[in-house]
């Protein structure tokens, strides 16, 4: 990119060229899905069209996306976190609980992640595929560095736990 004031259409089309796909894989790993993070990379790159002169001066673009995309997809989580509580007193039930993967199957770290929670999901992607230091991190989430250490720890113990679930089904199986 060039020191012009603002982004032209060529210049766009060629950041977004060369940074989507990767945006896309490290934001499939926050949100769990393909699908959702292929819609909120696209939704953060229409809202950077709109402030293509400030993606300038801030000097980081490709970390604006990323910023913005990972605002978009914790809001829909909220969003459909209140949908579900709000369903669920409406027929007097509590929220359905997702069923945990089938054990038997092959699990990838990418299925792992999906079974942490949102935020540490999402420091974990964060870190760990983003390479982001945690005061990056906390400024990128909107957490205190304390918060992202915890979710930093809780994360890997419970990735490490699953892990071992897993290696003791294999030794078992074999």
């Amino acid at each position: 990119m060039n020191g012009y004031a603002s982004l032209d259409v060529e210049e766009f089309e060629e950041f977004y060229a060369l940074s989507a796909r990767r945006l896309i894989g490290q934001l499939c790993l926050v949100t769990g899905d393909v699908h959702e993070a292929q819609d909120v990379v696209h939704e953060a790159f229409a809202r950077a069209w709109a402030h293509r002169s400030a993606l300038l001066h801030d000097g980081a673009p490709e970390a604006w996306v990323r910023v913005t995309a990972t605002r978009v997809a914790i809001s829909r989580w909220h969003r459909a976190k209140r949908a579900t509580q709000a369903w669920a007193r409406l027929a007097g039930q509590r929220p359905a609980v997702a069923d945990e993967p089938d054990p038997g199957g092959l699990l990838t770290l990418s299925a792992i992640l999906r079974q942490l929670p949102p935020r540490q999901r999402l420091v974990m992607a964060l870190h760990y595929v983003c390479d982001l230091s945690v005061a990056q991190i906390a400024e990128e989430a909107g957490m205190s560095t304390g918060t992202v250490k915890t979710h930093l720890a809780r994360g890997r113990a419970a990735v490490a736990a699953r892990m071992g679930e897993m290696l003791r089904a294999e030794d078992h199986g074999a």
